[in-house]
């Protein structure tokens, strides 16, 4: 630990770090960790199995990202050797992955692959991009000339605002729904958007930090009640999941590889933050040598852990900043709770019945959850830009950035007259954005700080109003 900035215990810290919570204390924290995340943890699953026609799959899809997910936590707070932070940290599916996931899959799906083909292509890609974050562990540190704030931003804010569209499609009643749009579909999803809202502003901490999963249950009995749910569906699944390494093999493609890798990069970006906050929370150093080797273990953790979920069958993993959230609320930042999550997680992905609940839920119930989340992710966006002086570069940056990504996102055959491979590549909003961002970065000259300032001051006051 560093001299100059050695861990300060902070007073509304009741288990620092080391400390060893009592079996009580340590099962109510890891609860309380399981209800904030278990919603994020489940849902790219569900948005991408039933988008892309999973169907039987998708309750072993499921099953599969919780069992990941116990076991990357595991891994991440607890560190073995030289892999994980050595924090509290938590491990779920991204939801950062889910855009370019989505368009490599209908792209697989257009051209009549059966969905076993379609899973294999998803783990093959993904397995392949996570040894990017793996090598990016390494040297993360060099990345801050390509990687900006403000580059992080636009890709955040690009990933919630083209995830929307999935969430509204999902309100209407999902894809191919004979009832999309009805009056009873929709009213149904702002039912659930409300009680999240409200629920958001309740003066009980946890309620807070479970208001998404309460308002998916409360819309759950909802739909039930109204006869939109179909049990029936509960009795086929099996009693208990095996997991079964590349269990429906691995496939590549090129061209649908690029946008999943770049994700990777930007996944590394985020990671350092939320650790970095985690350090914060947990009263321990932000800067010297313990801190650095936390964010390269973290980073590696991250990544091992995303290609371990492609070998188990499921999506890349990262760290759950809405459990920095837990951390405050309950003064505990032990790292030895991350066993107890770990296990609970891994029970409850070894029985499918489990996924097979989540599956029910009907799509405007997930749709007013979604919206949330989706948009929320956009808004994490837009505050990391909002913390950069906006000067004439940085404008031309964003409006272009946003201009190419939500132009390819909302008038697609405008880039019909490309090859395949290109269109694959670049027909993607999350990596058009980013590449367009990092190359202006790296082209356009900085202002001189006198013109950066008289930008300034002319360029807040519009981005405000926006």
């Amino acid at each position: 630990m560093s001299q100059d900035n050695p861990a300060v215990r902070l007073p509304a810290l009741l288990y620092g770090l080391e400390d060893r919570p009592g079996t009580a204390a340590s099962l109510l924290a890891a609860l309380q960790h399981l209800l904030a995340s278990i919603v994020g943890i489940v849902t790219p699953t569900l948005i991408i199995g039933g988008a892309l026609g999973l169907g039987q799959y998708i309750p072993y899809l499921i099953s599969m990202s919780l069992f990941v997910s116990g076991v990357s936590t595991w891994i991440q707070s607890q560190r073995v050797g030289p892999i994980g932070s050595g924090l509290l940290s938590l491990q779920g599916t991204s939801f950062a992955f889910l855009g370019s996931i989505l368009a490599a899959g209908l792209v697989a799906k257009g051209r009549g692959d059966t969905p076993e083909q379609i899973l294999a292509l998803l783990f093959g890609l993904c397995l392949a991009g996570s040894l990017i974050e793996i090598v990016l562990s390494r040297f993360i540190y060099k990345l801050g000339r390509i990687i900006t704030p403000t580059v992080t931003g636009i890709v955040i804010t690009i990933i919630g605002l083209s995830l929307v569209k999935v969430g509204v499609t999902d309100m209407a009643g999902g894809f191919g729904a004979k009832d999309f749009g009805s009056a009873s579909n929709m009213a149904l999803a702002l039912t659930v958007i409300t009680i999240i809202i409200w629920l958001s502003f309740a003066r009980n901490s946890m309620i807070r930090l479970s208001a998404i999963l309460i308002g998916l249950a409360v819309g759950f009995v909802i739909a039930a009640f109204a006869g939109m749910v179909d049990f029936s569906r509960l009795g086929s699944q099996p009693f208990f999941a095996i997991p079964e390494p590349f269990r429906f093999g691995l496939a590549f493609d090129w061209a649908l590889f690029i946008p999943i890798a770049f994700l990777y990069l930007i996944t590394a970006i985020e990671t350092t933050g939320d650790l970095t906050a985690n350090s914060v929370i947990s009263g321990e150093p932000v800067k010297g040598p313990v801190y650095m080797k936390r964010i390269k273990g973290g980073i590696l953790g991250d990544g091992l852990n995303s290609a371990l979920a492609a070998v188990f069958n499921t999506f890349p993993n990262t760290t759950f900043s809405q459990n920095n959230g837990v951390i405050q609320l309950t003064g505990v930042a032990s790292r030895h709770v991350g066993k107890y999550i770990s296990g609970l997680l891994v029970l409850l992905g070894l029985f499918p019945i489990f996924g097979a609940v989540f599956v029910l839920l009907p799509k405007p119930v997930l749709g007013g959850a979604t919206l949330v989340l989706f948009g929320s992710i956009a808004v994490a966006g837009i505050r990391i830009l909002s913390t950069q002086t906006i000067d004439r570069k940085a404008i031309y940056v964003m409006a272009l950035s946003f201009g190419f990504g939500l132009g390819v996102s909302m008038v697609p055959n405008a880039l019909s007259g490309l090859p395949d491979a290109v269109q694959k590549v670049i027909g993607s909003p999350i990596t058009i954005s980013g590449i367009t961002a990092i190359l202006l970065t790296l082209i356009l000259p900085d202002e001189p700080p006198a013109a950066a300032h008289d930008e300034k001051v002319v360029a807040k006051p519009a981005v405000a109003t926006n």
